[in-house]
């Protein structure tokens, strides 16, 4: 090796592609096995055949389903505190607090945040079929809150800035720290949102229907899409973590192939 030297960086280069393909080829792999099982659940709609397959079923139940509709709500929904005209079943309010501080140490001023408050609202709402705005079929959603995925959209952001007085700036000047900025969100799933739920559906009644947390290991999902949406933005996960893999291995694989090209090169010369 003294004889052919190797610039170490080269080497590092090469394993640490190939380690990186090694991971996101892990990646691409736990992908497709969670698309393969997402694509095994049935897909329904608020209509009366899911009633129908209810009823056929052990307990009227079906263990684990997607039910795809639009949201709306049982009754009076909530009206956004900051955008009108804007109604929702579910609700976050976060309020936070940008302060900054003297560290005597460094002698500068450190920021950091503090005071947050969240507030969370709800009230029932079912799942209809798109194009029926009245209808007796429909599938009530169970302690949504309880459901993982980002089913939320922000629909405002504001960040205030803090206004200084004269005896603001004393205060400060005496505690140490002074207040930056106060940031205020409101999230919100709001009516007529497409979303797409996965969990077991229960029919009580003969006619109600109701989504809800699956008894097994499996997640209770709200995805604020279509189903065929769901399923692209996997398969463009999938993909990505292919077109990763195949990128760091045709580098590692490339930069391996130009140090033995090197070694050999050097070797015939110095038989020559």
């Amino acid at each position: 090796m003294s004889d052919f030297p190797i610039n170490p960086l080269v080497l590092v280069g090469v394993g640490s592609s190939f380690a990186f393909s090694g991971l996101f080829y892990h990646l691409y792999q736990e992908k497709k096995e969670e698309i393969r099982k997402l694509k095994e659940i049935p897909l329904f709609r608020p209509d009366q055949l899911l009633v129908k397959l209810l009823n056929a079923s052990p307990h009227k139940r079906l263990q684990y389903v997607a039910v795809e509709g639009l949201v709306q709500a049982d009754g009076e929904p909530l009206a956004s505190q900051f955008v009108p005209r804007s109604f929702a079943v579910i609700q976050k309010i976060t309020v936070e607090e940008h302060w900054k501080y003297w560290n005597s140490i460094s002698r500068t001023w450190n920021s950091r945040k503090m005071n947050r408050t969240e507030t969370n609202n709800s009230v029932p709402f079912s799942l209809v079929c798109p194009g029926a705005y009245v209808s007796d079929l429909y599938v009530k959603v169970q302690n949504p809150l309880e459901a993982s995925g980002c089913y939320l959209e922000r629909v405002y952001h504001r960040v205030r800035r803090a206004e200084e007085g004269l005896v603001d700036l004393v205060v400060q000047g005496l505690s140490g720290e002074k207040p930056m900025a106060r940031e205020e969100s409101e999230e919100l799933l709001r009516v007529g949102t497409t979303v797409t739920g996965f969990g077991e559906v229960v029919l009580e009644g003969g006619q109600v229907m109701r989504l809800q947390a699956p008894r097994d290991s499996r997640r209770y999902i709200l995805a604020p899409t279509d189903y065929r949406s769901f399923m692209d933005s996997h398969e463009s996960s999938a993909k990505m973590w292919k077109v990763l893999t195949a990128v760091c291995g045709v580098t590692g694989a490339s930069l391996l192939g130009g140090v033995i090209y090197s070694l050999v090169g050097k070797q015939d010369d110095r038989s020559k």
